[in-house]
Parts: C-alpha cells; structure tokens; sequence
C-alpha cells in the first residue's frame, strides 16, 4: 500500500481515495488457522478458525478520482472516514491526504474498525482531537466560508456545537491513538504508533510522505526479523 503510494506520488498523482474496498489482495488463497480469542469465548467449542492469506501482495484500484498535483485544489476529495483535515476545513490538499488515509486504514487493519465513524465535520473534527489531541490553531483560523462555522475563537466548537447527546458520546467513547493500537497489538506496538503518529499528523507538510514511511522502523526492523 505505501510502495503503491511511493510509485503513484513519484509520478505526481495523487489517488484521494485509498480506503480498504480500494486495496485488495493479488491472490485469493489463504490457510486456516485457530483463532484463540474466539475460542476462548467459547470454551466448548472448538471450530473457531481464523482465514490467513497466504500472500500479502496487495494491489490499489480505483483511479477513477486520481489527479495530478495543482495547486489550489479545494474541493473535498476522499471517503469520509478517510478524509483528511486539510480537506473538511478547505486548506486545499496534495499528496498528504493520501498519506492520512493510509495512516486511517492501518488503525482499521489493527483494530477491525474504522478509526473515525462518523457522518459530520465537526463531529469528524472532534474524533480528530479526541484520539490525537487539540488541533493546531492556525489550521483552524485559515478555514474556508464553509468549515468556519466549526471554529469559534480559535478552537474546535465542541462539544458546544454538538447536534446532539450522542454525537457527543460517540466522540468521548474513543480512545487515544496510542492506547487504542496497544488494545489489539502484541508486539511491535512502539513501532507502529510512531508510524501512526507521522502519517496522522495534522499538518500536511509535517506528515510523512509514502518514501518516509517506509523507511519506518515498523516495516524496517520487521524486515530485519523475517530475514
């Protein structure tokens, strides 16, 4: 998925849409192994298995919204749950945003869910803070006409702006980033939530870029082991 990004970025296109349905895997062969978490839950039963894929060669497809790099892009590009924040306050975007979404469909790998379930900005926003904490400031101040409404005195308007109570239960029932990967990660949990940490920066221009992240101890020292 990052090598594809790598290959795409060097060519200067940009997928703005990376989400799992768009990343699938090259071969469908897979083995069967026990899944002792849900076998756990059910002592007595011992069918539970797990499918493996053999291989994890993956390919990207989708470049139905792919475009080369401009500037001044504006208008909102991604599936929601993969959008990045440069995107919902209109800052315009480039090849970071692509780089979010690969940072957004990791966590769902790890976890099994996706990171941010919602279906509105400022709620989205809020998620954003909740799990990787206060948005910088000076993103908020330069928001367009349609994403300031989101912004009051400088700071997310939360849980003021709220459209409702559960709105705001769904957003503090989330954990931080860090806590939520050692919930399900046995191992090489460091690495993986300082690759997090890089691909969900805020900042666009502070985000890793695809050739960044694969330098990441997380896929290097992996490397190292299986050698």
């Amino acid at each position: 998925m990052i090598k594809g990004g790598i290959v795409m970025h060097d060519l200067h296109l940009i997928h703005t849409d990376l989400k799992p349905e768009n990343i699938l895997l090259t071969s469908p062969e897979y083995i069967k192994v026990p899944d002792y978490r849900a076998s756990a839950r059910s002592p007595k039963d011992n069918s539970y298995y797990k499918r493996i894929p053999k291989s994890s060669a993956i390919k990207v497809i989708d470049f139905g919204s792919t475009t080369y790099d401009r500037q001044d892009q504006s208008y909102i590009v991604s599936t929601r749950h993969y959008r990045a924040p440069e995107v919902i306050l209109g800052l315009g975007w480039s090849y970071p945003c692509d780089v979010w979404s690969v940072g957004c469909i990791l966590v769902e790998l790890c976890s099994g869910e996706a990171l941010f379930q919602t279906h509105e900005n400022l709620e989205h926003l809020a998620m954003m803070e909740r799990v990787l904490g206060p948005l910088p400031q000076h993103m908020l101040k330069k928001s367009d006409r349609h994403a300031e409404k989101y912004v009051r005195r400088g700071r997310l308007d939360w849980p003021e702006g709220a459209t409702s109570r559960d709105s705001i239960k769904a957003v503090n029932k989330l954990p931080r980033l860090q806590n939520l990967i050692m919930q399900h990660v046995d191992h090489s949990a460091g690495d993986l939530i300082h690759l997090l940490q890089g691909l969900l920066k805020y900042e666009p221009m502070e985000r890793l870029t695809a050739r960044e992240a694969l330098r990441n101890p997380f896929f290097t020292r992996d490397y190292l082991r299986r050698s």
